[in-house]
């Protein structure tokens, strides 16, 4: 089997939708038993204003966050299990729970599609 360099990878993660990346990571994990994890941000001090102002100007990452679960609870949990590698107990708090943020720091793209998803399933969702 050749050996697919980082480009080529990402490549092949880009056309995976957010399920099937959520599946892959599931997967991942448990075949080199570890967990993924977001890295702290490191701030510097001198460059830390230069960095807001450029992220003010465009916003690159957006949060999704359920504002209500409506009639469709159960759909509404469903949406949010697929969406995130969360189990039934942890999405039904979060749903119980609202406003919560389903999404943290994901793309446009992604997350107008989980929004479109949440409100499918009848939930009230903002993007922020």
């Amino acid at each position: 089997m050749a050996k697919l360099s980082q480009d080529d990878l990402l490549a092949q993660f880009e056309e995976m939708t957010l399920i099937e990346l959520s599946e892959f990571v599931k997967a991942f994990e448990e075949k080199f038993d570890v967990t993924a994890a977001a890295a702290a941000p490191v701030v510097v001090a001198g460059g830390a204003a230069g960095g807001a102002a450029e992220a003010a100007e465009e916003q690159d990452e957006f949060d999704v966050i359920l504002t209500g679960a409506g009639d469709k609870k159960i759909q509404v949990i469903k949406v949010v299990r697929e969406l995130t590698s969360l189990g039934l107990k942890e999405a039904k708090d979060l749903v119980d729970g609202t406003p919560k943020p389903v999404l943290e720091k994901v793309a446009k793209d992604a997350a107008e599609k989980a929004a479109e998803a949440l409100k499918g399933a009848g939930a009230s969702v903002e993007v922020k």
